[in-house]
């Protein structure tokens, strides 16, 4: 799916120790394209909070509300990004997607699969009619602008 040697699969609590490391390791980043939106990751997340997160999305994945994709490399010993798939909060959209790599990934061949596999796999496997690539064909500041969701 991913570039070769990586893959995605739905997250879950007992990846906390890869994910604490790879969301606290690029924090000032991921905080200047969430913070202002999610109010998220707080300089302050405990590894506790975080694995909390974790067990929250894995519920709602399950319940089909919301889905969030860990990337792992294909042994499964570092988490380098994330994807989420969530209902919108905004008007206009049926499903809002964004995604991450950490930073030492930023700008590298695998942030550049990532970029070209989203929106294909969204448009190919994925029922939605709207969806709204934040950061990519919207940007944050123009997603925060738009009205709430009915």
């Amino acid at each position: 799916m991913v570039a070769g040697g990586y893959h995605l699969r739905p997250i879950g609590g007992g990846d906390a120790e890869f994910d604490y490391p790879a969301v606290m390791g690029s924090r000032e980043r991921l905080w200047s394209i969430y913070g202002e939106a999610w109010g998220w990751p707080k300089e302050s997340m405990t590894p506790e909070q975080n694995r909390d997160d974790l067990v929250r999305h894995a519920v709602e994945i399950a319940a089909h509300v919301s889905f969030n994709y860990a990337l792992f490399d294909d042994a499964e010993t570092a988490l380098l990004g994330c994807v989420y798939i969530d209902p919108p909060r905004k008007a206009g959209g049926d499903a809002e997607i964004s995604w991450w790599v950490v930073d030492d990934q930023v700008g590298s061949d695998l942030q550049r699969s990532l970029d070209a596999l989203v929106p294909r796999w969204i448009a190919e496997a994925w029922p939605f009619e709207r969806p709204r690539l934040i950061g990519y064909d919207i940007s944050w500041q123009d997603w925060l602008a738009l009205p709430d969701h009915a």
